[in-house]
């Protein structure tokens, strides 16, 4: 099975689909006949670095799906296309 992200005019994922393995090579070209986008996603992340999500952004320059962008990130990791986020220490009581 494969999986595929629907883009939207701003490449914000809409939507992920399962699609066949006997579709997997022509479906984001079928699709395009219908002015539609899709571009494949991947469970163990082995391309475009994560696996997509509605809201997520895709990025063509890096060819990665990317998270929306948490409060108080400290930048985007460029090893894995993931926010950085501040580590917050536990209290000691």
């Amino acid at each position: 099975m494969a999986h595929f992200a629907k883009l939207d005019e701003n490449n914000i994922v809409t939507g992920v689909y399962v699609v066949g393995d006997e579709y997997e090579a022509t479906y984001a070209e079928w699709r395009k006949e219908f002015g539609e986008v899709y571009v494949q996603t991947s469970y163990n992340n082995r391309i475009r670095f994560n696996y997509a999500g509605i809201g997520y952004s895709y990025d063509e320059g890096r060819d990665a799906f990317i998270a929306p962008e948490p409060e108080g990130n400290l930048g985007l990791d460029e090893a894995t296309c993931q926010w950085i986020v501040p580590q917050v220490e536990p209290l000691d009581n």
